[in-house]
């Protein structure tokens, strides 16, 4: 049995993480916690494989935990579940060794995937002495099974993308809503939604720009970790 603890602040989100975990098969939560230190008390007294940890929690938050967890050399795994979607702390916590990172709002069965992925990851390393590369592609990497997250209402998966590969294969490193939705072929009101949940989520940036004639206008550009943050939801 994999033993989970939930850090988490808000009291109905853990209980909903708490009753997910439950519905899978071969894990089993020792304790939700509301706090980060309240965590590192219960680390440093009980063996624990697995922590479900968020990240904005008050006092010490989730990046600091994962910090300390690794300064102790405790060999305890870690999948964020949080609403920060910023590249910066996406990468902090990876670095630090999350194992996974599920952003907030998502549906149940992207944790069942991630939970059973790994159970089955871990039961790989304690019967096998050799890992051949497919199993790490597989376990690690994700391969051949894509997990999404939910869209916003309004949001068509399919539509996302075909706007994302415009943008990618578009010789314009700079453009308007207008102008990309010419080239997708949608209604100007229909793109802006896209560009603005694509906004949102930091994947595009909004840029002011002057022109040598006439009233300045707003333009989208791609962010630098553009391509990272936006395949998850396709």
């Amino acid at each position: 049995m994999i033993k989970v603890i939930i850090v988490e602040d808000d009291p109905m989100v853990a209980e909903l993480n708490k009753r997910y975990i439950e519905l899978v098969e071969g894990f089993e939560v020792q304790a939700v916690l509301h706090s980060a230190d309240a965590a590192l008390q219960m680390l440093d007294t009980c063996a624990v494989d697995l922590v479900l940890l968020d990240i904005f929690m008050p006092g010490m938050n989730g990046i600091d935990l994962l910090m300390k967890i690794r300064e102790k050399g405790k060999s305890i795994d870690v999948i964020v579940v949080t609403a920060a979607c910023d590249n910066a702390t996406i990468m902090r916590a990876l670095r630090f060794g999350a194992i996974d990172y599920i952003i907030k709002p998502f549906e149940f069965d992207r944790l069942k995937d991630a939970l059973a992925n790994y159970k089955e990851l871990i039961q790989v390393m304690r019967e096998d002495a050799v890992i051949e590369q497919k199993d790490l592609d597989h376990y690690i990497l994700y391969k051949d099974h894509a997990v999404n997250v939910q869209l916003p209402k309004g949001i068509d998966r399919n539509t996302l993308k075909r706007v994302w590969d415009k943008i990618q294969s578009s010789q314009q490193k700079i453009f308007s809503t207008e102008e990309i939705a010419v080239q997708v072929g949608i209604s100007r009101v229909s793109m802006r939604k896209y560009l603005e949940f694509m906004k949102e989520i930091d994947v595009l940036k909004l840029e002011l720009i002057y022109g040598t004639i006439g009233r300045p206008v707003y333009k989208y550009r791609c962010a630098t970790m553009g391509t990272q943050l936006i395949t998850r939801y396709f």
